[in-house]
């Protein structure tokens, strides 16, 4: 075995002890004519490598979300398990450098350019975790446009580091082994109409490509998983979210209503737990959503089964202590008419 051998060997098993269940590794070239989040001398120039990896999270506290019993579990596991993911790629990372490696660790989320049209506005991530994980073999591009796995579907956080080593790249999966079966139910499960059902993006990298399901406006998510709102249109269910401010129907109307609904968002009983978002108004935001990514796993009655789990779950209110609570349609219209219309005011 040559030393390029045992450093990746040696940076898969770091991995793996840390908590990954899967890595991969992609070497400059295999990004050839991919997106500008595909360029990892972006953040390193003269990188030559990047090594990935996959934390997977809990499904039982994934299923208790979804069915609206209990928030904090999955709010702190999947906050945690982000946490998680930058550390392992700050160790890895630290690890090359003591070896001669000039290395850059990659935050989990949270990070963007800063020099794109509209700044950290576009959130633009400076180098994309799932153009790195679809080409080295972690997993395939569901229609969402998360990375499916094998084993942990989407349910699953993803982590990075580029490095100027010289590293053994591993192969993508092959395609006809991918279980997305364009079942749709990522698109089902959004209340934001995020994902666009008639579009499909295709990515080249390295001379292969990839295609999922075009996205519309970030803003839809923003305003949908950042919690400002969070009735689906048919007002039988909802995120986590108390909102119930309207869902626009186009594009170009999201930001317009996100900035109508700020201060009322600002000014709500925030949650224990969570994480900090400098985009967010208040800076603290709770997970709400991410429906789309916790419904997806290689199981198709699975699947089905935790779409239920969202659509009976009911809507959910904030009590005067503000907590979160579920209940059905009816009683949340009881609930709001008995708040004053200032309060009232805050959620819709």
């Amino acid at each position: 075995m040559n030393r390029v051998e045992r450093i990746s060997q040696t940076i898969h098993d770091m991995a793996s002890r840390l908590g990954a269940f899967s890595s991969g590794i992609v070497r400059k070239e295999d990004l050839a004519g991919g997106p500008p989040s595909a360029d990892l001398t972006y953040v390193l120039p003269k990188a030559k490598t990047a090594f990935v990896f996959a934390l997977a999270m809990d499904p039982k506290k994934i299923e208790a979300f979804l069915q609206k019993k209990d928030h904090a579990a999955h709010d702190q596991d999947n906050v945690r398990t982000n946490v998680l993911a930058s550390g392992i790629s700050l160790e890895i990372s630290n690890y090359l450098k003591m070896k001669g490696y000039n290395s850059v660790p990659l935050g989990s989320n949270l990070e963007y350019r800063t020099d794109t049209k509209n700044g950290v506005l576009d959130e633009a991530p400076p180098i994309s975790h799932r153009y790195l994980a679809v080409r080295s073999g972690i997993g395939w591009f569901g229609r969402s446009g998360n990375i499916i796995a094998p084993e942990h579907g989407s349910g699953i956080i993803l982590g990075s580091l580029v490095t100027e080593a010289e590293l053994t790249p591993t192969e993508p999966l092959p395609e006809k082994d991918n279980y997305c079966d364009d079942c749709k139910l990522c698109h089902a499960a959004c209340a934001s109409g995020f994902l666009n059902p008639n579009e499909t993006t295709q990515v080249s990298l390295g001379g292969q490509t990839f295609s999922y399901s075009k996205k519309n406006h970030h803003t839809r998510c923003d305003y949908v998983c950042g919690g400002f709102t969070g009735l689906h249109p048919s007002k039988k269910w909802s995120t986590w979210s108390p909102g119930r401010f309207p869902i626009p129907e186009k594009d170009e109307d999201f930001m317009h209503a996100m900035i109508n609904s700020a201060q009322a968002y600002k000014s709500r009983p925030r949650l224990k737990g969570g994480f900090y978002h400098f985009l967010i108004p208040g800076n603290h935001v709770s997970l709400t959503c991410c429906h789309c990514a916790l419904i997806c796993v290689p199981d198709r009655e699975e699947r089905n089964r935790r779409f239920k789990m969202i659509k009976n779950s009911g809507v959910v209110i904030q009590l005067d202590d503000g907590s979160l609570k579920a209940v059905s349609p009816e009683k949340a219209e009881i609930h709001l008419s008995n708040m004053t219309p200032e309060v009232r005011a805050l959620y819709e």
